[in-house]
């Protein structure tokens, strides 16, 4: 299970939201590289960057700071937040990135999922945020109506490498994992996950390692190591 440390980019700013609500933000730091940095120096073997102006908007808006994230750490940097077309998923390999994050495009546009696993098979991962057990798009603002098992045999079909899978109703609360949650979805995925939202203690870990087997890949850790609540090298080399 590999630990990877979050950094959510607001205005330039390293933030943290509370249930994907745009308007309930705390800023960390002005400097997500220097954060970036950081993280990597705990031994983050991946770090997770998240554009949230772009997930909101439909469309990157922090593009010069995700770069100087890449140009900063040595390890690999997977990135999303308003990918919505084939120019934009070029433009991030092309700096560096090595994992892409697809969200709602990779629901309401099948040939762009299709070309972009086409085009860097093994680079496209798929953000599957679950709100109240079902599928949400748009920044976490609407729901669609179609089964995970469904969602999740669309990704595979097209090439998608690893899901990362958000339970928006527990993240940044700091409530804990909803292990049954996770297993649930665990279990309905033929690919590889990444588990994130509410992860507030080793014991959220402990529990999440508890179902690695299931396929579980890693674990992104946001609000929890920006508190103090999980120390960072300690669960990487506890659990990574």
């Amino acid at each position: 299970m590999i630990i990877i440390p979050a950094i959510d980019i607001k205005d330039g700013k390293c933030v943290r939201l509370f249930k994907g609500d745009e308007d309930q933000v705390t800023v960390f730091s002005e400097h997500p590289a220097e954060i970036a940095k950081e993280w990597e120096d705990s031994g983050a073997k991946w770090i997770h960057v998240v554009d949230l102006d772009g997930a909101f908007s439909g469309k990157p808006k922090n593009y010069n700071v995700i770069k100087s994230i890449v140009d900063t750490v040595s390890c690999p940097v997977q990135v999303g937040g308003g990918i919505r077309n084939i120019d934009t998923v070029r433009e991030y390999i092309g700096i560096g990135v090595k994992r892409v994050i697809l969200g709602t495009a990779a629901f309401n546009d099948e040939d762009f999922l299709r070309n972009s696993c086409s085009e860097f098979p093994e680079e496209i991962a798929v953000g599957i945020d679950t709100k109240n057990g079902k599928i949400a798009v748009k920044g976490w603002t609407e729901v669609i109506d179609q089964s995970t098992q469904e969602v999740m045999q669309n990704l595979q079909n097209a090439g998608v490498s690893v899901v990362l899978n958000t339970n928006i109703d527990r993240d940044g609360t700091m409530e804990g994992i909803n292990i049954e949650s996770a297993r649930e979805f665990i279990n309905e995925s033929p690919i590889p996950v990444i588990a994130s939202g509410g992860i507030a203690a080793m014991e959220d870990l402990e529990k999440l390692a508890s179902i690695e087997h299931l396929g579980l890949y890693g674990a992104i850790l946001g609000k929890s190591i920006y508190t103090g609540s999980i120390n960072l090298k300690e669960a990487i080399q506890r659990y990574s």
